[in-house]
C-alpha cells in the first residue's frame, strides 16, 4: 500500500497512477485510452483488496480534472467511500484510529469534489525537452573530502528527452594528483560496503534536476570510447538527482570506511563496462 498520511492521495500507488495518468495526457493521448491502458497494465493492483481503492481514487479523480470522469467509474468509488469499505481496509492493517477518523474526512470531501463539476478541463502541459548536461564518454573528477581527486565516467547520454538522463559509473579514483585519461581507463567502478550497504556497484542514472548548484565542482577532464549502449528502459540501475550526495559523498564515505572495513577485491573494471567483449574462437 505504501501510505504515509490518510489524505486521498498519500500513498504510493495513488502517487503513481496519477502521476502516469498525465505523462499520457501530456503526450496527448485521450482519456479513455489512457484509463483503458492504466487498467491492463495494473491488474496486480486491482486484484489487490489492501490497495485497488487507492488506484480506483487516482483514476477517478485525473478523469474527473478533465472533465471526462466515467459515471461507472463515479458509482464504483461512491460505492467504496459510501459502503466504509475502504476504512474498513485501513482497520485490517491496523491504523490508529485518529487516522482512520482522518481519512473518513477526507474520503468524503473527495467524493464530494468528484460530484461537482469542474469549471474546465486540465490544460495539457507542453513538455520541455532537455539535453543531458554531459557527454558519452565524458572523464568526469571532483576533489573528495580527503583533499584527493575522485573520478566517474558518463557511460550513456540520452539526448532529447525530459529530464536529460546521464549513465554515471563512479570509480575508486582516490589520489592526489589530477586523474588522467590513463587514470579512468585503468580504473574500478567503485562498490560500496558501509552501513547496511552490501558491495553495492555505484552505476546510476543522473537526472541533473539541481544541477547548477554542484556544477562549478565537476571538471570535465578528457573524453574516453564507450563502445557499449545503455538503453534507460532495459536499466536496472537507480536513478537518482544529487551529484553531491550520490556520487562524491558517496566516495568519501566509502573510502573512509575502507580504513576500519576492508572491501572485496570483486570490482568490476571501467574498461569492463565501456568495451564490447571480443568473440574468442577456439580450435
Amino acid at each position: 500500500m505504501g501510505a504515509w498520511g490518510p489524505a486521498i492521495s498519500s500513498n504510493d500507488t495513488y502517487a503513481d497512477i496519477y502521476s502516469e495518468f498525465f505523462d499520457l495526457y501530456n503526450d496527448g493521448l485521450e482519456v479513455t485510452d489512457i484509463s483503458k491502458k492504466l487498467i491492463d497494465e495494473n491488474q496486480d493492483t486491482i486484484n489487490d483488496t489492501d490497495d485497488c481503492n487507492n488506484f480506483w481514487f487516482a483514476l477517478a479523480k485525473a478523469q474527473w480534472e478533465c472533465r471526462q470522469l466515467d459515471e461507472t467509474l463515479l458509482n464504483r468509488v461512491k460505492e467504496i467511500i459510501e459502503t466504509g469499505a475502504d476504512l474498513e481496509v485501513w482497520r485490517n492493517l491496523e491504523a490508529e484510529e485518529k487516522d482512520i477518523k482522518k481519512r473518513k474526512v477526507n474520503l468524503e470531501k473527495y467524493l464530494t469534489a468528484l460530484q461537482t463539476e469542474r469549471p474546465k478541463a486540465k490544460a495539457r502541459k507542453k513538455k520541455i525537452i532537455r539535453q543531458p548536461v554531459f557527454e558519452k564518454g565524458d572523464c568526469l573528477t571532483f576533489k573528495l573530502e580527503n583533499g584527493n581527486y575522485g573520478g566517474a565516467v558518463v557511460l550513456e547520454a540520452i539526448k532529447d528527452t525530459e529530464y536529460g538522463h546521464n549513465l554515471i559509473a563512479t570509480t575508486r579514483i582516490n589520489q592526489a594528483n589530477k586523474p588522467t585519461k590513463k587514470d579512468f581507463e585503468n580504473a574500478s567502478v567503485l562498490l560500496i560496503n558501509y552501513g547496511n550497504w552490501d558491495n553495492k556497484e555505484m552505476i546510476q542514472w543522473y537526472l541533473p534536476i539541481r544541477h547548477k548548484k554542484i556544477a562549478n565542482q565537476i571538471e570535465t577532464v578528457d573524453n574516453m570510447e564507450v563502445q557499449i549502449e545503455y538503453d534507460i528502459n532495459d536499466s536496472m540501475d537507480g536513478f537518482v538527482a544529487d551529484f553531491d550526495i550520490w556520487i562524491v559523498q558517496v566516495a568519501d564515505q566509502q573510502f573512509e570506511s575502507e580504513k576500519t572495513k576492508p572491501l572485496l577485491n570483486n570490482n568490476r573494471t571501467i574498461k569492463e563496462v565501456t568495451k564490447k567483449k571480443k568473440w574468442q574462437f577456439w580450435k
